[in-house]
């Protein structure tokens, strides 16, 4: 995780949610008053979010002294006391919210992920995420889906290829698509390809992808088309796929599984900040 990045982001969003100050602890609160905040789980799941925790309360407050009790990617269970942070109060309070949002969400984000892992545990394909996130938050939901045991597919659209049906559709053919983007690119980016039927794949595969997805096809599909492809081209199955049918889809052959859902769907880990005296 990008620590400079993480101070950037966590200014913004307290001076989203500050404005020009806290008028509740403001008011209510001096220099003078510490005060003591326990970070508690009330679930089991994965923790993450450590680093969150520990720059959220120093971006605020310098001075503010934090002790964390649990690793990234360690299970927690409901009670479990994940951290502790003494300091002015006020200071405290101002940055809960924010810390807890991120922790929460990222904690949700890796505990569905290892759900996911557990159930294709034994079939040799990595589960993977996707740009399905939420928008200013990418580094650290993907962050979260490595603490749960996944894989990060590209980080945007800088970082490698990856042409759509749309992009096929505009340029006239997969392998006019691809012969463009590796006549204009360096040897160090990767071109995968979309495809939908066993002859795009079939092309795509001609004329040199690098990885080829499988989009919203079936497991039997994918079983029967993998035979097309040469061992050093790596596949992706990506589509239709849910906790439900994630193992069926393992045991298609596939190298990956990308999951839109470890990021745009999740439900945040329930946690708390409790002042205990």
């Amino acid at each position: 995780m990008n620590k400079l990045k993480l101070k950037s982001m966590l200014e913004q969003f307290y001076l989203e949610d500050l404005g020009d100050g806290d008028l509740s602890s403001q008011a209510l609160f001096t220099h003078e008053n510490q005060s003591a905040f326990h970070f508690i789980a009330k679930e089991a799941g994965i923790f993450c979010g450590r680093e969150v925790i520990m720059a959220g309360f120093k971006v605020m407050n310098p001075e503010i002294l934090v002790n964390i009790y649990r690793e990234d990617g360690e299970k927690v269970e409901a009670g479990t006391v994940i951290a502790k942070a003494f300091g002015p109060a006020a200071d405290l309070l101002q940055a809960e919210r924010v810390i807890l949002n991120l922790v929460q969400r990222m904690s949700g984000i890796a505990t569905q992920t290892a759900k996911v892992v557990e159930l294709v545990k034994d079939y040799p394909v990595r589960i993977c995420d996707t740009r399905k996130t939420t928008p200013g938050l990418r580094m650290l939901e993907k962050y979260a889906v490595r603490c749960g045991g996944g894989f990060n597919h590209r980080s945007g659209l800088y970082d490698a290829v990856m042409l759509k049906d749309n992009h096929i559709s505009f340029k006239g053919s997969i392998s006019s698509a691809v012969k463009e983007v590796k006549s204009k690119l360096g040897h160090t980016v990767k071109v995968e390809v979309e495809i939908e039927t066993r002859d795009g794949l079939r092309e795509a595969v001609d004329s040199g992808a690098d990885i080829i997805m499988f989009d919203n096809r079936t497991p039997e599909e994918i079983a029967e088309w993998i035979e097309d492809v040469p061992p050093h081209v790596i596949t992706e199955a990506s589509g239709g796929i849910g906790i439900e049918n994630v193992a069926d889809y393992a045991k298609s052959g596939v190298h990956y599984i990308s999951l839109g859902f470890l990021t745009h769907s999740i439900k945040g880990l329930d946690i708390s900040a409790k002042v205990l005296n």
